[in-house]
């Protein structure tokens, strides 16, 4: 297992120190979903969820999130987003979302956590604007599918 280094030898958590590293342009994609009745997503095609505008709403709730990552998770590095590219479709098969998000930024380090935010706010959005409806909504499957960039180059999940 590699050498966590977010730790230092006495233990503690601590920021890296990513000052020597070149910037680079980095890329993340994330994906998740949320599963929900038929019925609920026949509700939200139809346009008639108590809350408005559920996919909108969502889609934007998770770029601002992307944007604040390092407020919500501590010792993570706030970065200059060039990007944040988050779309939500309808999965009938699901039934549900799937949520996808691209970020971009020439940094220091990775965007994965940016991603990974976005969409997990944007299936937590769908959940808020729709729980009136569907008390048996699951949130899942959130994960990183794609990385570009960085020390370690290009990684796709497959």
């Amino acid at each position: 297992m590699a050498e966590l280094s977010h730790i230092d030898g006495h233990g503690r958590a601590r920021m890296v120190d990513v000052g020597d590293k070149p910037v680079t342009a980095r890329r993340a994609l994330a994906r998740g979903q949320l599963v929900c009745a038929r019925e609920t997503l026949a509700v939200v095609q139809r346009g008639e969820a108590p809350k408005g505008s559920v996919i909108a709403t969502a889609e934007l709730a998770g770029i601002m999130a992307a944007k604040r990552t390092a407020e919500l998770i501590p010792l993570c590095h706030p970065l200059p987003l060039s990007q944040v590219d988050l779309a939500i479709g309808i999965d009938e098969a699901l039934p549900g979302f799937t949520v996808e998000a691209a970020v971009r930024t020439e940094g220091r380090t990775g965007v994965e956590m940016e991603a990974l935010t976005a969409v997990s706010v944007a299936c937590l959005t769908l959940f808020d604007m729709l729980k009136a409806v569907d008390k048996t909504m699951t949130i899942g499957g959130v994960c990183v599918i794609e990385k570009e960039g960085g020390r370690y180059g290009n990684w796709s999940k497959g």
